[in-house]
């Protein structure tokens, strides 16, 4: 596997892998994070794809045969919803892995390459959010991955909140 920095061109192979991961995630009754539709299908969440993968660092994740097998989208400012952290740091907007290669150390290596991101830049903190409902699965995969949990939110959806938490890692 090889990382390298992609860009608009790999909206595509994003938006596929959000599709098998909301696919995966529905086959095993956990709606709650992404929920059943496919990206695809939701004109607002293609956008929000083709947006960052124009307007941040998008580092994808290739296998031997040059198959993107995950995405990392980095930026020096957080999403709205988030609480500014007062000082300069590196958020992983989203980070999204083949799910018929889950536990092969995708995720990690993403991970890994954005901490090496953050120092390259001289930047000492890097946050990411994730889903924090049901069992806190997502939460816990993050702290194995190095994340400290930080602080807990609510963000609004038309099906209700969202709760998320917010993680981070100090370099």
């Amino acid at each position: 596997m090889k990382i390298r920095t992609g860009g608009p061109g790999d909206a595509a192979d994003t938006l596929a892998l959000l599709d098998a991961a909301v696919a995966w995630l529905a086959s095993h009754g956990r709606t709650g994070q992404w929920g059943d539709k496919p990206w695809t299908g939701r004109p607002a969440a293609v956008e929000r794809i083709h947006r960052y993968a124009g307007d941040y660092l998008l580092r994808a994740a290739e296998d031997t045969e040059g198959r993107t097998v995950g995405v990392c989208v980095l930026a020096e400012e957080p999403p709205d919803y988030a609480t500014p952290a007062g000082e300069r740091e590196l958020y992983v907007r989203l980070l999204v892995t083949d799910r018929e290669r889950s536990g092969s150390g995708i995720g990690a290596a993403l991970v890994a390459d954005a901490v090496e991101q953050a120092r390259s830049r001289g930047i000492g903190l890097l946050r990411v959010d994730c889903y924090a409902g049901d069992d806190r699965k997502l939460v816990a995969q993050y702290e194995r991955l190095g994340f400290t949990p930080t602080e807990a939110f609510e963000a609004a959806q038309p099906s209700g909140p969202w709760p998320g938490q917010i993680l981070a890692i100090r370099l």
